[in-house]
């Protein structure tokens, strides 16, 4: 249930992410969600690919700052207020989230979120009736 993601350190310059989207399109490897956060040296794009291992290998090859993250998919309906229910339930079991990013597949939200403990996010989704995206599920999107 636990997704491995790639935080990849980059310089804040022009080029920079397509070097990394080359590297993985050359080899083949998808990306099947991403998020940036940017400072004004630098930026961490967090990706979620097919092959999380050989990416990070050849990502290393090209010298780039790599760290593998694990982090959580929960699938919601897309539609007001389930959102709301997802965040009530991590603060009725105290769980706190470091960040998170989303996107709509069809009829569905997915979310990737990174909690400050995976083991007790994964207890609350399931205890609130949530649905656990597997990580299998996710790298092939």
């Amino acid at each position: 249930m636990v997704i491995k993601q790639l935080s990849v350190f980059i310089e804040n310059k022009s080029g920079r992410l397509y070097e990394v989207m080359q590297i993985l399109g050359d080899e083949g490897i998808n990306v099947s969600a991403l998020s940036i956060a940017d400072t004004s040296e630098y930026g961490i794009a967090r990706i979620i690919v097919t092959e999380p291992s050989r990416a990070v290998q050849l990502l290393k090859e090209q010298d780039f700052s790599v760290q593998v993250t694990p982090v959580i998919c929960c699938k919601l309906d897309d539609k007001p207020g389930e959102l709301k229910r997802m965040l009530g339930g991590f603060s009725e079991d105290n769980i706190s989230i470091e960040y998170m990013y989303a996107f709509s597949k069809g009829e569905d939200a997915l979310i990737i979120l990174r909690a400050e403990d995976c083991d007790k996010a994964i207890e609350s989704l399931t205890k609130h009736h949530l649905e656990i995206v597997r990580a299998s599920d996710i790298y092939q999107i």
